[in-house]
């Protein structure tokens, strides 16, 4: 079946419609988030694309703030997990509980824990040990939860936003890989610059933070997930972001050369579905009826950098993942 070209007359003001929500939506945080443009619109993405989304930064760089306050701006229900070492399972998913009923029999009732809502903000997520960290997996891929059994639905939107801290290792799990790939994008957070440094200082050390205005419902969010969804993409946008991903598995023979003895293990195939996904949210956010080049080129590292495995000889180079996807990134570039 051909690929759809153009969008409905309804979908092209929709797409407008969107573009309008996104700009209030940074307006408002920018009332006390400073900076961070670039993370605000790659957590915007992930909402619109229905995905999940790592934060990573060291600690004062606002993360939890930002995730509290983007889920102010909209009428979700929120909560938030703080992982530790000596968090249960049961503690994220809920769990049966024996209660009085009529009649004075004992019966076991489901008491729901904070993974029911509809933005999950994870913070710290490597602090607990890795059974915890898989109660979460069912969640993120199928937005049920099972406890004793018993299989839950979540309610839509459902948005998972996890914070890592990078630069502390004691006391700390790292994510298994099975559950970095359920993350859309892996997103840094990197220092504000010394004039955002100062205002940041101005802004939040007065007596309290400004409220900020809802400016989205469950229902809009579903709606604008859908429209995302219908997006055009041409073929060769699909091309590119197959091969992209298949350059990063070193036993293939697509991956370049130099890169081989670097990687241990490349992206798999979500990565391919999350390119488009992306993009398809990064040129609606934009307020364009088509999928470009640039849109893929935009979400390409966040989506792949979690998602490759460097090898000892790469580590001992002082080669992130980080750079050798933006090795690769700027070639595809300079082929295409």
């Amino acid at each position: 079946m051909a690929p759809q070209t153009e969008m409905a007359d309804d979908d092209v003001a929709a797409i407008d419609r969107l573009r309008d929500v996104f700009g209030r939506i940074r307006q408002e945080l920018g009332k006390v988030i400073i900076g961070q443009h670039a993370v605000i619109e790659r957590l915007a993405l992930c909402m619109f694309a229905r995905g999940h989304a790592l934060l990573m930064g060291v600690p004062g760089l606002a993360k939890t703030l930002l995730v509290n306050k983007l889920a102010e701006t909209m009428s979700l229900k929120f909560s938030r997990i703080q992982f530790t070492p000596d968090l249960m399972p049961m503690d994220i998913t809920g769990t049966d509980i024996l209660q009085d009923a009529i009649g004075g029999k004992r019966e076991f009732e489901f008491v729901r824990g904070p993974v029911f809502a509809n933005i999950v903000l994870a913070d710290e997520i490597n602090r607990a040990p890795p059974k915890t960290q898989a109660a979460m997996l069912e969640a993120m891929q199928e937005h049920k939860v099972t406890v004793v059994g018993k299989t839950f639905s979540l309610d839509e939107p459902f948005f998972v936003l996890a914070t890592q801290n990078p630069v502390e290792q004691e006391g700390t799990y790292p994510l298994p890989e099975a559950q970095l790939d359920r993350f859309m994008f892996l997103i840094d957070m990197d220092y504000p610059s010394e004039a955002e440094e100062i205002l940041i200082a101005r802004t939040t050390t007065g007596d309290a933070l400004p409220s900020l205005n809802h400016i989205l419902q469950a229902e809009d969010i579903i709606r604008h997930q859908h429209l995302v969804r219908r997006v055009p993409v041409p073929d060769h946008i699909y091309e590119f972001a197959a091969r992209l991903v298949r350059k990063t598995r070193p036993q293939g023979s697509s991956a370049p050369e130099w890169m081989k003895p670097l990687v241990a293990w490349g992206a798999g195939p979500r990565a391919v579905q999350y390119l488009i996904l992306g993009a398809k949210a990064r040129a609606a956010l934009h307020g364009s009826y088509l999928v470009r080049l640039e849109d893929v080129m935009e979400v390409a590292l966040p989506v792949l950098t979690h998602r490759v495995i460097t090898t000892f000889a790469a580590q001992a180079e002082g080669l992130s993942a980080k750079h050798i996807i933006g090795r690769l990134i700027t070639e595809s570039l300079e082929k295409k």
